[in-house]
């Protein structure tokens, strides 16, 4: 069998003309749709054109708006959890450096390594005290976040649990 190999086909660069840019949306046009949903009152207004039959569009938003703020609530509690943890971490930290840098002043010879075997001693107890302290912190603060999520879960399902009654 002969096979013939052929030459790859030239590619001949185009010149095309640039293309003009897409028209987007006018500038009133995002900004009606960031008004629109800018409160939950405007979503109320939408779902009410619809008037649909038996259906609650007041509470609707309300229980929404409610949802909001218990996951605003617990984002700001958990920032100033996290926020304390920060701070009481800091002073922990500036104060084995004030004791250290105390400890270790006008100290030579075999009292300097007797001074640093005891506050290595100290220092490991201090660290172990600490990291309890900032531990419990951390789980006090978790826990007061899931509680505002928690009780706004509680409180939906006792909302649906009511919806759901035979009348």
């Amino acid at each position: 069998m002969v096979t013939s190999k052929k030459a790859p086909a030239k590619k001949t660069a185009r010149k095309t003309a640039p293309r003009a840019p897409r028209k987007t949306a006018t500038a009133a046009a995002p900004a009606a749709k960031a008004k629109a949903a800018a409160s939950p009152g405007d979503l109320g207004k939408l779902l009410g054109r619809f008037k649909l039959p038996g259906i609650d569009v007041a509470a609707i938003v309300e229980s929404q708006r409610k949802d909001m703020q218990a996951l605003a609530d617990a984002n700001r509690q958990a920032y100033e959890g996290i926020k304390a943890l920060a701070e009481r971490r800091n002073e922990m930290l500036k104060e084995a450096f004030i004791q250290w840098r105390d400890a270790m002043k006008g100290a030579k010879g075999t009292e300097l390594l007797t001074k640093q075997a005891e506050l290595a001693r100290q220092g490991v107890q201090d660290a172990i005290a600490n990291v309890r302290e900032l531990a419990q912190m951390e789980a006090q603060s978790r826990k007061e976040a899931w509680k505002i999520v928690q009780d706004r879960f509680e409180e939906n399902l006792a909302n649906l649990k009511k919806l759901l009654q035979p009348k």
